[in-house]
């Protein structure tokens, strides 16, 4: 309960700076009626449960020119002149969304792609709405031509890091190739139980479908390799996989190579269950726009050990939600409905979130049953 009062004073006490730092050109975004926004259920974690968040938030580059990577666009002399004002307003709008996203408490686990480093994730924490809820960052480089990676925050009073590293991607028919690493972290919830948690961004759609499919393939076997790992060991691994696949759930690198099922039915140990797979297929949604398309490229997937679970961490199999609050969203002029409230529209700058919708997911702590003890 006291979490709940601080982030609605947090969310309060950042009302006007958020007024204030809106861009000269205000395009707020409008609502159309295509979609029917349901608040995040907020109140109910507090000590037997956490949310999960991933959410790409589009090129979130600090101003200042990195000479190993390319990001010269994102600089103020470059040719989205990005200047600092515009990386401050940036930072603020993305506590925005994870505060909103959290409901009356704040997410205990974020994951995000396309933040350049270390300083943009710690300017985040520490220099927004967010500074009061006492996020800690686990972040590493990875070796992506524009320099963006994956990284995630969390709330140390829910979550305790036990180890991380990077999960290299060497393509094997592409050894220039370079693409964001895959991020794993295992950590304790609640001091009581242990997760396993893998944060993505896979190699996009650039040059066509057909043409970029085997490197998401190969993706996939390496995550594969990488869970298959885990729960030879531990046959009952909790395990979360969160990310921006630039696939469906119904790609073959997720459905074939990762073998994420739809139904939960049929799942046996060690398989992997897609939370989102109920959520596709719907034209007028989803947790990006291309075009007038819709997909549901962020996703979360869990092991069966966590829909299955009699104790411990579990979740329930339609728990995944995309988060399309209406201020997340603007009118799409060009191919009608809604379409994601993003920082820049071309060369245009909007001033709004991101070309993504988050994805988030709840997860509870199922405690072990007493035995009745009969006189």
């Amino acid at each position: 309960m006291q979490n709940a009062f601080v982030a609605l004073f947090i969310v309060w006490f950042s009302l006007p700076m958020l007024i204030q730092a809106q861009p000269a050109v205000d395009p707020r975004p409008r609502t159309t009626g295509t979609k029917v926004y349901t608040m995040p259920d907020g109140g109910k974690r507090e000590s037997n449960a956490i949310r999960l968040v991933f959410y790409n938030t589009e090129n979130c580059f600090d101003p200042f020119d990195d000479s190993l990577t390319n990001d010269d666009e994102y600089t103020p002399t470059g040719r989205r002149r990005w200047t600092y004002e515009k990386f401050q307003q940036k930072l603020v709008n993305i506590s925005k969304v994870f505060l909103s996203t959290g409901g009356w408490e704040a997410p205990e686990i974020i994951g995000m792609c396309e933040v350049e480093n270390r300083f943009v994730l710690y300017k985040l924490i520490t220099e927004t709405p967010l500074q009061k809820i006492g996020y800690k960052i686990i972040h590493k480089d990875s070796p992506d031509p524009r320099g963006i990676d994956v990284a995630m925050i969390y709330r140390p009073d829910k979550f305790k890091p036990l180890m991380y590293k990077a999960i290299p991607i060497r393509f094997p028919l592409d050894l220039n190739g370079r693409t964001r690493d895959i991020l794993y972290v295992k950590g304790l919830v609640m001091g009581k139980d242990t997760l396993h948690i893998f944060v993505n961004h896979w190699p996009s759609r650039f040059g066509g479908y057909a043409v970029s499919r085997p490197k998401r393939d190969f993706v996939a076997s390496v995550l594969r390799h990488a869970t298959d790992s885990l729960t030879k060991a531990v046959s009952a691994a909790r395990i979360v996989i969160m990310g921006d696949f630039n696939a469906d759930p119904t790609d073959e690198c997720l459905t074939r190579v990762l073998k994420a099922l739809s139904d939960s039915a049929q799942l046996g140990p060690g398989d992997l269950f897609n939370m989102t797979y109920r959520l596709s297929g719907h034209w007028r949604s989803g947790s990006n726009k291309y075009l007038e398309n819709w997909s549901l490229i962020d996703q979360i997937i869990v092991s069966s050990s966590i829909l299955k679970s009699q104790t411990g961490l579990c979740a329930n199999a339609g728990g995944a939600h995309v988060f399309d609050a209406p201020f997340l969203l603007t009118e799409d002029k060009t191919y009608f409905g809604e379409k994601p409230f993003r920082t820049y529209l071309g060369p245009r700058y909007m001033g709004g979130y991101s070309d993504h919708l988050p994805v988030y997911l709840d997860i509870y702590l199922r405690e072990p049953k007493k035995p009745v003890i009969r006189d």
